[in-house]
C-alpha cells in the first residue's frame, strides 16, 4: 500500500505538469496538499469533500480515486 506522502508526491507531479490556471492544476495541487497534511486516505477523502468550487472538487475527487486505486 502506498502512503499519503507517496500519493501526495504523485499528485504534486501532476500539478507541476498541468497548465497554469487550469482546473487540473488546481485539483492536483489540492489533492497533493490534502494528502500531505492528513493522517490517512480516509481522512484525505473526507477533507476533499469540502473543496470549492464544485468543478475543482469533482476533478480532485476523480484524481484522488485514480491515485489510490493504482
Amino acid at each position: 500500500m502506498t502512503d499519503n506522502l507517496d500519493l501526495a508526491a504523485s499528485a504534486q507531479e501532476l500539478a507541476d505538469n498541468a497548465p497554469a490556471g487550469s482546473v487540473s492544476r488546481a485539483a492536483a495541487s489540492s489533492v497533493a496538499i490534502t494528502l500531505a497534511t492528513t493522517r490517512d486516505t480516509i481522512h484525505a477523502r473526507n477533507t476533499l469533500d469540502g473543496l470549492a468550487p464544485a468543478e475543482v472538487r469533482q476533478a480532485a475527487l476523480d484524481l484522488f480515486e485514480r491515485l489510490v486505486t493504482r
